[in-house]
């Protein structure tokens, strides 16, 4: 898994202490509306790319968990897909699989979008929020303003967080003191998950998301909510995966022109993978498969 970062503010290597004498470990989860940032944010957290992202709404449909370890503490950050109206049954389990990751963590990041604002959207899903254990994370505020960022501080402290902070996940603006915040309000414990280890998800829905993430990518705004894609053979080096689409007019679509769009998305999810790693690709038509609460379940969601 290759991660690029551009120029960005340094955050604190992974492995630096404080000297803290006690081992403090617990769970954040990133909560809030579809495209504010929550993946690429989780991605500069912990140092590598482990969740795909793309300006498309509900593009992660999954629980992702990231694992950042320090000499003195491990915080282990969920990212779960925006909340939105619950449309069809792919929508209806994506709230539920958000929900259920805000209950039962130690504090919840509401991350909100700087550019765009504290919306009506943002103000529905605080309010199922316990202020006490929830941080207000303005994210976008590279290219804003000092005025502009004041502006929606403002209006989010009507929420009564316990801390707030604004930051670029692109950039890193600002990450640096969110993460030792964080840090430090985590309860004593053990290590969760070793200190190499920076996911615990599985490396064939790791694939199959990359090559969504690339299809998203290629397609635009064609195909982005009709797409699914899973692995149907794993024999290392060699990997099947299946992209499923509604209609064949979208089976059209993602093939492309003499294989052109098929083509481009595997190379682009290839550089991504190890170099001896064969990707094969094709494609599927399963009608209305995001309505049908049975075809959800099959695609794991």
């Amino acid at each position: 898994m290759n991660n690029k970062p551009g120029s960005s503010e340094q955050l604190p290597d992974a492995l630096d202490s404080k000297g803290s004498e006690k081992f403090r470990s617990g769970f954040v989860t990133l909560f809030g509306r579809p495209n504010v940032g929550k993946s690429t944010l989780l991605n500069k957290m912990v140092g590598r790319k482990i969740s795909i992202t793309s300006n498309k709404a509900h593009t992660t449909r999954h629980q992702i968990r990231g694992v950042r370890t320090t000499k003195a503490s491990q915080i282990i950050f969920v990212d779960t897909p925006g909340v939105g109206k619950p449309r069809t049954a792919l929508n209806r389990r994506l709230n539920a699989t958000a929900s259920d990751a805000s209950s039962g963590v130690d504090l919840v990041c509401f991350v909100v979008d700087g550019r765009s604002g504290y919306g009506r959207g943002d103000e529905f899903l605080a309010g199922n929020l316990e202020p006490k254990s929830t941080i207000v994370v303005v994210n976008k505020i590279d290219g804003l303003d000092h005025g502009r960022v004041a502006e929606q501080l403002l209006k989010v402290s009507s929420l009564n967080a316990s801390a707030y902070f604004p930051v670029s996940a692109q950039t890193g603006k600002g990450l640096a003191a969110l993460l030792e915040h964080l840090a430090e309000r985590m309860p004593e414990g053990p290590h969760w998950y070793p200190e190499d280890q920076i996911t615990d998800t599985p490396e064939p829905q790791w694939v199959a998301e990359l090559v969504r993430e690339q299809l998203l990518r290629v397609t635009r705004d064609e195909v982005p909510h009709s797409v699914a894609t899973r692995v149907t053979e794993w024999e290392w080096p060699r990997i099947r995966v299946e992209i499923l689409v509604e209609r064949d007019s979208q089976k059209g679509i993602v093939i492309g022109k003499g294989g052109s769009v098929l083509k481009e998305v595997g190379i682009r999810a290839r550089r991504q993978l190890p170099d001896e790693v064969y990707l094969d690709l094709f494609v599927t038509v399963d009608k209305n498969w995001q309505h049908d609460e049975e075809s959800v379940e099959r695609l794991g969601y």
